[in-house]
């Protein structure tokens, strides 16, 4: 009988534990390293297409994760005077959307990542890893293993150690999240599976009920507006571009993170005995919610290859041979549907609607959501 193979994971968001899971369900002994004290996400809310939610249920982390979540059916975009741009409804019998808690899906995955039998530790840090198979831990020690993972988020240490960057691009625009709770006395108050995208300039609101009791709320901007992406979030300053939504952002409370969009490209997926994964390997802008459903596909695909091949460096590169040109189609799509953000309003608005009305468009936008990942029935 063969030795059981280790795997030493770096970062315990999405596409961390969707591997720890996956690894774990197929004999690894698997170790997650999470620098912070406690899983927390950033981030607020999510959505949760179907792709992403075939990966949930391979990984028996599906009906935790979707708990009290919406099933999402509608998205509105519409203007600085409320006008309706566009409307787009999501067929919920061919494919699902939940907009759900972030932290309601990293608690599921983490909960069916430990029942597979993995390790998760907390207040472990990562400084570097080499291609051989060893991690250097910022506490001094050095762990070898069959398999490491570099799961750590855009600014990966795992990542740049290695040298696989091939372009790193900060986007011209970000996003301030949070959480409101729900009032349905509310005016703007929206029915569950309602999505409301507000635009006024290059400002705009996102509004997505995410539980019976949360909103979730997500602000962008460019960059380049020091206002608008201060924190806290500054009221007076938004309710001038949004004053119909005066009651809704006086709602807002002192909470909340901005951070500019990324586009991350890699030389390789991986380097050695090392792979990397989620924002590290492949940050894209949130314009089709597809980020974090990409990271998990690409986790539980990365042990099915694995186990396939029985050896890690071939197991490695079937994995990025058959699942990076889907993950680079929805970067693609990502950042296109993005770049209207810095056109002038009526040029803008135009777009909207035409990337709400043309079919090519929707159904460039929808592939990665049709999906049948890898490792799923």
């Amino acid at each position: 009988m063969s030795a059981q193979r280790r795997a030493e994971i770096v970062g315990a968001g999405f596409a961390g534990l969707a591997a720890a899971c996956a690894l774990a369900q197929r004999g690894w002994r698997v170790r997650v390293h999470e620098r912070g004290t406690v899983l927390r996400t950033a981030g607020a809310g999510i959505y949760i297409y179907e792709n992403g939610l075939r990966v949930l249920q391979a990984l028996g982390a599906y009906d935790d994760a979707v708990a009290g979540a919406h099933i999402a059916h509608t998205r509105e975009v519409r203007d600085d005077r409320n006008r309706v741009l566009s409307v787009h409804r999501w067929d919920t019998s061919k494919s699902r959307v939940f907009s759900i808690v972030r932290q309601t899906v990293i608690n599921a995955l983490a909960a069916a990542a430990q029942r597979a039998g993995a390790e998760i530790v907390t207040g472990s840090t990562a400084r570097s890893a080499t291609a051989d198979g060893e991690l250097l831990l910022e506490n001094g020690e050095r762990l070898t293993a069959d398999l490491i993972v570099g799961a750590d988020g855009v600014n990966s240490v795992v990542r740049d150690g290695l040298g696989l960057v091939r372009m790193r691009r900060r986007l011209p625009d970000g996003a301030i999240r949070m959480l409101i709770e729900q009032r349905p006395d509310e005016p703007n108050f929206a029915q569950p599976g309602v999505t409301i995208e507000y635009w006024s300039g290059s400002r705009r609101i996102l509004f997505t009920p995410c539980s019976e009791t949360e909103i979730y709320i997500a602000l962008t901007m460019l960059d380049r507006d020091e206002p608008a992406k201060r924190v806290p979030v500054d009221k007076t300053e938004w309710t001038r571009s949004f004053p119909h939504l005066a009651a809704l952002i006086a709602q807002f409370g002192e909470e909340g993170r901005y951070d500019a969009f990324e586009l991350i490209k890699l030389k390789r997926w991986s380097a050695g005995r090392v792979a990397v994964l989620g924002d590290a390997a492949h940050a894209q802008p949130p314009n089709i919610g597809q980020g974090a459903g990409c990271g998990m596909m690409n986790g539980l695909a990365l042990a099915v290859h694995l186990e396939q091949t029985g050896d890690v460096v071939a197991g490695l590169a079937a994995w990025e041979h058959n699942e990076r040109p889907l993950t680079e189609h929805t970067q693609r799509v990502s950042y296109l549907l993005g770049i209207p953000t810095t056109w002038p309003p009526l040029l803008r608005n135009a777009a909207l609607g035409l990337a709400g009305r043309s079919k090519w468009i929707v159904n460039q936008r929808i592939k990665t959501a049709l999906h049948h990942p890898t490792g799923t029935a």
